[in-house]
Order: structure tokens, then sequence, then C-alpha cells
């Protein structure tokens, strides 16, 4: 493979979110989607219908079947997170770049046995954490850690949805990653110690998984404390009408705000502050301000990063090197799945706040 060659691909899983990937490395112009691969025959078919993908494009069920493909690049999982290991090891082990959606796995060892393994094999493993590719969290970033929001004082986020209910996560592991990801963006540091209270209505019982033995929690609250003493309050259910995607950093001078359903204004900052007279306090500076953000497509970025990211990489004698930094990494991946297994431990113990060990 060259500098100058484009990017082969496959993608495993082409459900509700592997189908986004399907799209974005079929017309991405440094990549070329060699094949995907799913169990489901028709949801095959619908993929070769709905994209218009040429025969020369490997539709099939069996994996194996293009593992084979030695000149196969890097492949796209998109499946389960419980099969997430197996399939990251065998790619790994086969030389192949890895994109995983997340979470990188169910558990924190094996995540880091993944990471050294691509470091191993001089592969780039990386985790599709979208939200860190969205225009509003890559400005707010900006925001957050230019000081004008003030001194940080604590955070808070909800995200709530009627469905989709997953048979092999709860809605901790489903949802939380998200904000926590965003919250230590904007921070530029990761919790001490975490908190988690988990309600279960749906499923009494977890697919044969012993993260979920004890059922899959439909609502979980999350509370994150910081080194710098900021804390930040987590608001998580997919069984609720109220669809909301919304998260708040909040400080002396002001609160800067994401609400990713508000087309007209994702990013805003709520500036206003209280001074205190004669004993009384009262609001002062309040005023609204709309952040301007590009358009660009999170997963769109995500992609073209992975492929990018792997052409840069390359040596003149063709050698991939990874040990330039890059957003999304499996080492952060490793370190969020560790974040979310304390998390779970938390709702075994009943909402005990726990640390998060070095």
């Amino acid at each position: 493979m060259t500098k100058d060659k484009k990017i082969r691909i496959a993608i495993i899983g082409a459900g509700r979110w592997g189908v986004n990937l399907v799209r974005n490395f079929w017309e991405h112009p440094a990549a070329e989607l060699v094949a995907v691969v799913d169990r489901n025959p028709e949801r095959l078919a619908e993929v070769r219908t709905r994209f218009n993908l040429p025969f020369g494009v490997l539709l099939t069920t069996q994996w194996e079947e293009v593992a084979a493909n030695s000149s196969l690049d890097a492949v796209a999982i998109a499946t389960p997170a419980a099969t997430h290991y197996p399939l990251i090891a065998q790619a790994l082990k086969q030389r192949l770049h890895v994109l995983a959606e997340k979470p990188l796995t169910l558990d924190p060892e094996e995540s880091l046995e993944l990471c050294h393994q691509a470091e191993a094999q001089g592969c780039l493993l990386m985790v599709d954490h979208t939200y860190l590719f969205h225009p509003a969290v890559e400005r707010g970033t900006e925001i957050v850690q230019g000081g004008r929001l003030g001194e940080l004082r604590y955070g808070y986020a909800t995200r709530t949805h009627l469905s989709p209910v997953r048979p092999d996560a709860d809605a901790l592991w489903d949802l939380a990653i998200h904000d926590i990801c965003i919250f230590n963006q904007w921070l530029g540091e990761t919790p001490v110690s975490l908190q988690a209270k988990g309600t279960i209505w749906l499923q009494d019982r977890g697919e044969n998984l012993p993260l979920f033995q004890n059922g899959l929690s439909d609502l979980v609250w999350v509370h994150l404390t910081y080194k710098s003493g900021f804390q930040a309050m987590i608001h998580l259910c997919w069984c609720n009408p109220d669809k909301q995607r919304r998260l708040a950093v909040v400080g002396t001078r002001g609160t800067l705000i994401f609400d990713e359903l508000s087309a007209e204004a994702p990013l805003t900052l709520q500036m206003g502050h209280l001074e205190s007279s004669e004993g009384k306090f009262a609001p002062a500076g309040v005023q609204r301000e709309v952040v301007e953000i590009s358009r660009a497509e999170p997963l769109g970025q995500v992609c073209d990063r992975f492929i990018h990211q792997i052409i840069s990489g390359l040596s003149d004698n063709n050698q991939f090197t990874s040990n330039q930094s890059h957003i999304s990494s499996g080492w952060m991946g490793a370190e969020l799945v560790k974040m979310l297994t304390v998390l779970s431990h938390s709702m075994r113990l009943g909402g005990q706040e726990l640390p998060l060990s070095k």
C-alpha cells in the first residue's frame, strides 16, 4: 500500500449505525469499499439497493470470507459491543487498521489488551466517539478552555428518548459515554470518582452477559466528580417520549449549552452572573449569544480522520507508525470503558461513590 493508493476497507455490521458507515466510506474519495458483512441477508440486499453498490463490492454474512482478502487495509466494526473483542483481535492479528463503534469492549482489561496489540502490530485502533468530532463540541472546547465562562462550577446533561431499547447493553453503556466524552473534552480532565443509580422496568435479565446479570437498567442517574472540584450530573433513559440531547457547563460568568436537537442554535452562551449589594443578590450581564459553528457531519469527520490517519502514518517504506497523537484513540476508548465499568459497579452497590483507579 502506498500513500496515493485508496484505503481498502470492509464494514462489519450494516444495522442502524453501520449503514451510515457504509455511506460515508462509499463516498470517501480516499477509501475503497471492498465488502460489507452482516448476518442478515435482507439487510445486505437493502444496502446494495440503497447505495447502488456494484457487484464488485462483496456482500456476505461471513466475516471469514472477507478476512481471506489479503489486499484489505482496514475494517470498521458496528456490531453489538459483546462481539467487539474477538472481531477486533482477529483484525489486528491480520494487521488491519480498525475503527470500532463505541464502546471499544465491555471489559477494561480486554480494551487495554487490544490497545497493546494494535501497537505491537503497527496498526491504528480508533473508536467512533462521534461527538468528539461534532462542530459544536469542537467549538465548545475552545470556549470553555478559553475562560469565557469564568471559574467552572458544575455541569448537567440529559439524554432521553423512546427507544432504541437494546438487549445487549443497558442505558448506561448505550448512552452515557457520549456525555462523559463531551465533559472530559471540554474540561480537559477525567473524573476521579463516579457514582450511578439505575432503575429496571423492561428487562430484568441480560443476554448471558456477566456485566448485566442483574438486568438492563432503563433509567440511570450518573454523578461525576473531577479533581478540579467540578461535578457533572447525567440523566439517561430510553423509555422517555420526551427526547432530549442537551448538555451544559456552568461557570461564574455564564453557561455554555449544547442542545443537539436545536437546528437553529445547537450551541449557545447564556451569559450572566449575580452581584451582591447590601446583602441582596441581583442578576447582571445577562445576555444570550448564539455560537456560530460549521455544518459538517460528525460521522463523516470520524471516517475522514480514520482514513487520513492511516495515510499520514505511512512511512516511505509503507510501514505504518501509530505513535502520532490523534483524537478518539483506542487508549481513550479503554479509559472510557473503565469509567463505565466503575459506574456499573456503583449501580450494583446501590449508588455508592467509587474512585477511578489509575
